[in-house]
């Protein structure tokens, strides 16, 4: 491991300071964590799926492991480096309910196009259910990921045109607290 991946550089500290929400300190912790856990540095997807199975043994998180993992990856690459991961807890951990919100629709925006269909909510609760693993505790009206999708474009969608925008997401989620854990926003990232 070189120096350069083993320590946060001054300039890296100073912005990753002023673009989350943890301090000096909280950072240097959290980049001393990573590294022991991604020596080089950087987290693949593969890796990155194993570690969601040591918290979902009973599931399959694969899936939903690796769309978290593409909103991680702002530039593409195909790896976490710790400013992704670090910008992202951020959001997830401590972010307003805004911030989380416009970050969960981009969860479920999988084409980006700026829209959520039902389809691709569809893929998402799919990956979640296959994660947890059982319906147990789940409404008689959510025992499947197509009643699910259901249900909240039922409540979402008031213009009936199948898909919802970034403001009917966040003003539905408002409005029913229900969906906001049914669209698992308070779950962690890792």
């Amino acid at each position: 491991m070189g120096a350069s991946k083993s320590k946060l550089s001054p300039e890296a500290l100073a912005d990753l300071t002023r673009r989350t929400h943890f301090d000096r300190k909280e950072l240097q912790l959290w980049h001393k964590g990573f590294i022991k856990d991604c020596p080089k540095g950087t987290i693949d997807k593969k890796d990155f799926q194993k570690i969601y199975k040591q918290y979902f043994p009973f599931g399959d998180p694969s899936k939903y492991a690796a769309y978290i993992f593409r909103l991680i990856d702002t530039n593409n690459n195909g790896e976490i480096d710790f400013a992704e991961f670090v910008t992202a807890l951020s959001v997830s951990a401590r972010g307003d309910l805004e911030d989380r919100l416009a970050w969960s629709f981009q969860l479920y925006d999988l084409d980006e196009d700026g829209f959520i269909s039902k389809a691709e909510m569809l893929c998402i609760v799919d990956a979640i259910y296959r994660m947890v693993g059982t319906t147990a505790g789940l409404p008689a009206d959510e025992l499947t990921p197509e009643q699910r999708v259901d249900k909240v474009f039922t409540t979402m969608d008031l213009d009936g045109d199948g898909r919802l925008s970034v403001q009917e997401f966040k003003d539905g989620a408002k409005r029913d607290p229900s969906i906001l854990d049914a669209l698992g926003l308070y779950s962690g990232l890792v």
